[in-house]
This record gives C-alpha cells, sequence and structure tokens, in this order.
C-alpha cells in the first residue's frame, strides 16, 4: 500500500450564487489528499495518514476518502477545526488564503505518529505539512522510523508564504531529501531548494547527489522530465487541453507516477535505484495524461481508471 502523509484540508471556492454574488463552496481538497484521492481512483493500493477534525468538514474529507478507495486506518480525528483554505481563481489559475491555526491536521505531534505500518510499501510525502509546525516535525518523525523499510517519494511542493523559519524549515527539508529514494519539484521549487544563477541541468545532479535515486522536474506546460542517478533523463510533453482550472493538477500528476510505478513493480527502494529509462517515461506518461484531465474540469476532481 502507498501511504499518503500530510494534509487534507477544505478547498473554499468561489462560485456565483443564484443572487449573483460570490459565495463560497466547500471541496474536499489538500495536495496530499488529492494524491491520495487520485490514486484511490486510479485503482492503487492506496492510504493516507493525516489529522481530521470530527466536525462536518472532517466528515465530508473521511466520506471522500472512502467513496474513492482509500484506506483511512491511520487517519487521527480530533475535535479540532478543520484546515480551510479559500480559492480565488484568475483565469484558470489558483490563489489561496489558508485558515490554518490550531487545526487537527496541522496540530498533529510525533508522538501521535505510529509506531508500526503494516502492508505499506511506500511512504508519500509533500505539501504544507513539511513547512507547517508542529506536523512537518511530525512528519520528518514518521520518515526517520519508517522510511528505511520503505520507499520514500517527496514533493516538497515549496509555498514560501507557510514558512516561518527559513533555516529551521530548510533544515528539516534537506534531511528529508536525504532519506528519499524519489524527489519531485517543480522548476521554481528547484531554484529554491538551490539558489543561484546555475541551470537546472546543473542543479538536478546536486539534488541526486543529496540522496534520491530519481528527481521529477516538472515544468507547467512545457511538460517533465526525469532524471535518473547515472546520469540519465527522459522527457515527456504536456497534451493540450482545454484548461477550466490548474487545481490539483501537481498532485493528479504524483498520483499518475506513482501508480505507473507500483503497477509496474518499481515503486520500491531497489525498484527505484534500477528504474529504466523506459519505465519512468511510462510513469511521467500517465502523470501528464491524468494531471490533463483534472485541469479539464474544475476543482481537485482526479479521473477513475475507466475514464482514461
Amino acid at each position: 500500500m502507498i501511504l499518503c502523509c500530510g494534509e487534507a484540508l477544505i478547498d473554499m471556492i468561489a462560485e456565483p450564487t443564484v443572487s449573483g454574488a460570490n459565495g463560497f463552496v466547500p471541496h474536499s481538497g489538500g495536495a496530499i489528499f488529492n494524491t491520495a484521492i487520485a490514486l484511490g481512483r486510479l485503482g492503487a493500493p492506496v492510504g493516507m495518514l493525516t489529522g481530521l477534525s470530527s466536525d462536518m468538514f472532517g466528515q465530508q474529507l473521511a466520506d471522500t476518502l472512502q467513496a474513492s478507495h482509500v484506506d483511512a486506518s491511520h487517519v487521527i480525528t480530533s475535535d479540532r477545526p478543520t484546515t480551510l483554505a479559500f480559492v480565488q481563481l484568475q483565469d484558470g489559475q489558483a490563489s489561496y488564503n489558508f485558515v490554518d491555526e490550531n487545526t487537527a491536521g496541522r496540530m498533529l505531534q510525533a508522538e501521535d505518529m505510529p509506531t508500526q505500518l503494516s502492508s505499506v510499501s511506500a511512504l508519500y510525502f509533500g505539501g504544507i505539512s513539511l513547512a507547517c509546525e508542529p506536523c512537518a516535525d511530525a512528519y520528518a518523525a514518521l520518515l526517520h522510523r519508517h522510511g528505511p523499510e520503505s520507499a520514500v517519494i517527496l514533493d516538497p511542493n515549496i509555498r514560501p508564504g507557510f514558512i516561518k523559519d527559513q533555516t529551521r524549515y530548510r533544515t528539516r527539508l534537506n534531511r528529508m531529501i536525504a532519506q528519499a529514494d524519489m524527489i519531485k519539484v517543480s522548476d521554481e521549487d528547484l531554484d529554491w531548494i538551490i539558489p543561484g544563477p546555475e541551470s537546472h541541468a546543473e542543479k538536478v545532479p546536486l539534488l541526486l547527489q543529496a540522496g534520491p535515486s530519481v528527481v521529477i522536474v516538472t515544468r507547467g506546460g512545457d511538460g517533465a522530465t526525469g532524471y535518473l542517478a547515472d546520469g540519465t533523463e527522459t522527457s515527456v510533453p504536456v497534451k493540450p487541453v482545454q484548461v477550466v482550472d490548474t487545481v490539483g493538477a501537481g498532485d493528479t500528476f504524483n498520483a499518475g507516477v506513482l501508480a505507473e510505478l507500483n503497477r509496474s513493480g518499481h515503486l520500491s527502494k531497489s525498484g527505484l535505484l534500477g528504474l529504466t529509462a523506459d519505465s519512468l517515461r511510462a510513469a511521467l506518461a500517465l502523470g501528464t495524461k491524468v494531471a490533463g484531465v483534472t485541469v479539464s474540469r474544475a476543482g481537485a476532481n482526479p479521473p477513475w481508471a475507466h475514464e482514461l
């Protein structure tokens, strides 16, 4: 089972009401949650480890997990509130305002994390849960405890506005990168992790040297490129689609990559270490395909396998 570890929240998306004014409609979301949902819909064995509230929004999130066949046995429930993200869309691009103080997800502690993970073959981390404390430290502790026994996939999805102490964040992130088997970054993430005038082609080997066996760099509409430790690289383009909005696009891309790697038997430490360019290209291709479906409809609404 692929265990997705990180935030689950409610995206409050502005939509017109009958009066003509905009209201905010609650949609289940969160970067890690979206990836888990997409994996479940693609038929991959997947579970979610997160903090959920017992409030009405937490129940909505739990119901969405169940409907998309995501195992919720590692969900940690409390009476703290649900994180809310108020989303505004302009030309299909999303901007966010978060309400995340003392929430069920953010306030997870290291001692809340499971001591045993049965039937888990891969751990997936990322999103704002790696920046917001104390949950960021809790997920780092989980990785330290269980990373040696599972494939570790990391998508930092860096949002500088959430980083209160850059030194602490960089120290924690660098430690997690060193324990990762595969890392996916956007071109902006790569420039933040490795600042400087060097080209991406010069920065990727530095990231590989830090620990991962595989690095994937996404470039929006310009496609994605995967890099292996031996210097091999492979790229896939993005097929043109009519974009409604970009909410959940990167999260769904990750799910497609993980689903294909799991299907081909490469989602393990040894499998990622011995990954071939052809297998990596197939994973990137499925990632771009499912992301293309997601951006063609409103909100983070990943496709089911039969829709492909």
